[in-house]
């Protein structure tokens, strides 16, 4: 009863970004669960090469690029899912950019472009792949906010104030969309190094910060993150809906660490 209960066989998953850093450990991870997944990003080239390494694992996927700031390429990928498996189960949007840029330098365009591909980027998978869960009546869609949700970051205004909306928009949907059985919620990974951090990261004050705050004393592993993935699209989290799941070795909860 407790495997079945995580179990994740028969189901079909959707991740947006998930061909690089977080989001492709997130889409191997469902597929060790038992999920068929199909993964969506701009470069076509790494689409393929994540959907071989699900296959790998003996399950069904598809071979579609897109971009969160085009909402028709999601619709593509949406449409194709359903022709193919004639459902979604699960969507996870881990698409997601920073610009590191002291904010009274930052232009418009940058401001813009994160806003667009981290808040209206969810919004959109949400949208998309949210208006066949509802008809269906069932559904978990998992955003993935961070820890600039909670938290001022130095230099990363358009970033932190992105996913503080994606947090908020988590709240939002649960609210709206619990009773016509989807459920929303969000996972708030600690720091954990990635392509896209990693020059912030290694060897700076920033970086030696972080350990310093995060009780654990330690960056994350990737694979930290699918225990969490895997619950929250499972049927163990069924009464479980707007909640932003922190998994970042402390640092939430952490107020003097010395």
């Amino acid at each position: 009863m407790m495997n079945s209960l995580f179990s994740l066989r028969d189901k079909t998953a959707v991740v947006i970004g998930g061909t690089s850093g977080l989001g492709l450990t997130l889409a191997l991870g469902l597929a060790d669960a038992g999920a068929d997944v199909v993964v969506s990003a701009r470069r076509k080239e790494l689409v393929d090469s994540t959907a071989l390494q699900i296959e790998h694992k003996g399950r069904k996927t598809l071979r579609l690029a897109s971009d969160v700031r085009n909402k028709d390429s999601l619709v593509n990928v949406r449409d194709a899912v359903l022709q193919q498996f004639g459902k979604v189960d699960i969507l996870v949007n881990a698409a997601g950019i920073t610009r590191k840029i002291p904010t009274l330098d930052m232009q418009e365009a940058d401001w813009n472009e994160v806003l667009d591909t981290n808040l209206t980027g969810t919004l959109r998978g949400c949208q998309v792949f949210g208006e066949p869960m509802l008809k269906q009546r069932s559904g978990h869609i998992i955003n993935i906010a961070s820890l600039g949700s909670s938290l001022g970051l130095f230099e990363v205004a358009a970033y932190s104030a992105s996913k503080s909306g994606v947090a908020s928009l988590t709240k939002s949907l649960a609210v709206e969309w619990s009773r016509q059985g989807v459920c929303v919620n969000a996972i708030v990974p600690g720091v954990f190094r990635t392509d896209m951090n990693t020059a912030l990261l290694e060897g700076t004050e920033r970086g030696k910060e972080f350990l310093m705050r995060t009780p654990m004393g330690r960056y994350g592993k990737a694979e930290e993150l699918v225990g969490a993935a895997v619950f929250l699209a499972s049927e163990a989290s069924a009464f479980v809906t707007g909640q932003l799941l922190a998994v970042d070795g402390g640092i939430l909860a952490s107020g003097v660490n010395r």
